[in-house]
């Protein structure tokens, strides 16, 4: 399944969704984000894919940033406020109930950085440049946007990085907390989707309750009371599940576990 702005594909339990706007240099648009959700959505639902790969067609960029053209006029602000693309674009991915992990080769500035933040795990090529811009630009950023750089960063780096407004070499940028690895640019493919397929192959309710605690506990600084009900279930749920008794009966006999995910 694809189109012209974003393109899915899916092999085993992966899948992968390529950001497909080389020619300015995968800058997100209100469609492309919409669509993104869309795909997100629909593959939550059917419930089969356990690791999703967001990348950036061409080489060049993982995601330059919004695609400004794009930007609503005066009067169209409050229905931007209603509607905000990157809020459901980025919501799905926090959504997605198992992990996201982004493919970072080129470019991630601005709204690309904070797609990268918002998922799971960031994997960057040794040519990439990371940075979030607003300074730069005028922008006054969303508290909501600031929080993922502080989750992920903390807050000493996230400020300077907002203050600078730098784009930062990928080395920096993994100091400063931003990328999980490094790799060079012909192996970056094999690497991620190697550590796809690991993370794929784990328990599925294992996955699926650990990115809710950490989606809960990255939102809230905590576990809010109402919260605790559902998350008591999904660890009792998955304590009772066949697929406890399939990962210590294949640990014990040496082999890799086949989970089916109850």
């Amino acid at each position: 399944m694809s189109d012209d702005l974003l393109i899915m594909e899916k092999k085993d339990l992966v899948a992968t969704l390529t950001i497909n706007r080389p020619q300015v240099r995968n800058s997100l648009s209100p469609a492309l984000l919409f669509r993104m959700a869309e795909y997100l959505e629909e593959l939550a639902r059917a419930d089969e894919i356990r690791t999703v790969i967001i990348r950036g067609e061409g080489g060049k960029a993982f995601s330059a940033g919004y695609d400004l053209s794009e930007l609503p006029k005066d009067e169209n602000m409050e229905e931007m406020k209603e509607k905000n693309p990157l809020d459901i674009g980025f919501g799905a991915v926090e959504r997605y109930p198992y992990p996201v992990i982004a493919m970072i080769d080129g470019f991630a500035l601005g709204a690309g950085c904070e797609l990268a933040m918002t998922c799971d795990i960031r994997i960057a090529s040794e040519r990439s440049k990371i940075g979030i811009v607003p300074s730069r630009l005028g922008v006054v950023y969303h508290p909501a946007g600031i929080q993922k750089f502080i989750n992920v960063m903390g807050l000493a780096s996230a400020l300077e990085a907002f203050y600078t407004g730098r784009i930062y070499d990928v080395k920096t940028a993994k100091e400063m907390g931003m990328v999980n690895h490094i790799v060079p640019v012909e192996e970056i493919d094999s690497f991620t989707y190697s550590l796809a397929e690991e993370i794929s192959h784990n328990a599925p309710l294992s996955l699926k309750g650990h990115k809710l605690i950490f989606r809960l506990l990255r939102h809230y600084q905590g576990i809010r009371d109402k919260d605790r009900s559902e998350i008591e279930r999904i660890i009792v749920e998955a304590f009772k599940s066949e697929d406890i008794i399939e990962g210590a009966t294949a640990m014990l006999q040496k082999r890799p576990p086949q989970f089916k995910g109850r």
